[in-house]
């Protein structure tokens, strides 16, 4: 196949090159808006509908994983116009150009399409109500797709992080040994999702065959930030910082956050026949990585 992965400078996307390398027998076509010296891919803007059909058709593109999105969850409650195009107009880009060709996507959402006002794992078929700019953008992007390309794969996230670019596990690695204490949010609840894990499994599904519909991964177990934090400093061997809870009231930010972000995943684990690490198991395997 000739797959197409945008934002491939991001963390999934930093992963699926590495995955790349490991199935050659498909021929990928690496894309961003800015391409680093010594990468070899790519400068596509994802927004543009004419050089998306153009870049999809002259390469003969079968599948698209578009890793790209706006996450600046907090930004995107000022940034709104951006945050749609890249998030809700993009997707909906992608999956028309693929699906004239006959091909398939990979859409990756969010837990943020739910209010996380639950108490048991979200299923796929749970009704959604996003509370936030990036929530709401992110939902009317899995639409667009939907609508575009019939040979579609949603899959909702939650926590992501890797080795690559910014994100929680190297933010409190690194704050941990610059500050005695820190606080930490106790009471949104959720798993951590280690990207590699995430590549693994969007791999998976393209080797089996994309079977059409939206599907939740994260890996297993469930957790708090404050939890996750402790385990992060734990882990990686950091014993001079005091890490103490926090009341979400107590932390205020611009975008609401779920309190409850547990996804079921119970559909992709029965459809690709995927086994899924214990988050503990994953985070220590992205610390020695780090180390």
């Amino acid at each position: 196949m000739n797959i197409l992965i945008t934002g491939c400078n991001g963390q999934l996307g930093n992963e699926m090159q590495l995955l790349a390398k490991q199935n050659p027998q498909h021929k990928y076509f690496l894309t961003d808006v800015v391409i680093p010296e010594g990468v070899n891919a790519s400068v596509l803007d994802i927004t543009k509908k004419d050089d998306v059909e153009d870049f999809v058709g002259k390469n003969g593109i079968d599948c698209i994983v578009n890793c790209a999105a706006f996450t600046a969850v907090d930004k995107a409650e000022e940034a709104t116009e951006l945050c749609r195009l890249l998030n809700s107009d993009a997707p909906g880009i992608l999956a028309e150009a693929v699906g004239k060709c006959g091909g398939c996507i990979i859409q990756i959402s969010t837990d943020y399409v739910f209010d996380g006002t639950g108490h048991t794992p979200y299923a796929e078929d749970a009704p959604t109500c996003p509370n936030s700019v990036y929530g709401t953008t992110k939902l009317d992007g899995e639409k667009a797709v939907m609508a575009a390309c019939k040979n579609y794969m949603i899959i909702r996230t939650a926590w992501l992080y890797s080795t690559f670019g910014n994100n929680f596990v190297k933010t409190m690695i690194r704050l941990g040994k610059e500050k005695p204490s820190l606080g930490v949010i106790f009471d949104q609840i959720g798993t951590p999702t280690y990207a590699r894990d995430l590549a693994v499994a969007i791999m998976t599904a393209i080797n089996k065959g994309v079977v059409p519909g939206v599907y939740h991964f994260s890996n297993e177990g469930v957790i708090s930030w404050y939890d996750f934090t402790k385990a992060i400093h734990r882990i990686a061997g950091i014993t001079t910082c005091d890490v103490r809870p926090l009341h979400t009231s107590e932390y205020p930010t611009p975008a609401a956050r779920p309190h409850f972000s547990v996804l079921d995943k119970t559909k992709i684990k029965q459809t690709y026949g995927i086994d899924i690490p214990y988050w503990e198991d994953s985070l220590r395997e992205c610390i020695e990585r780090l180390k």
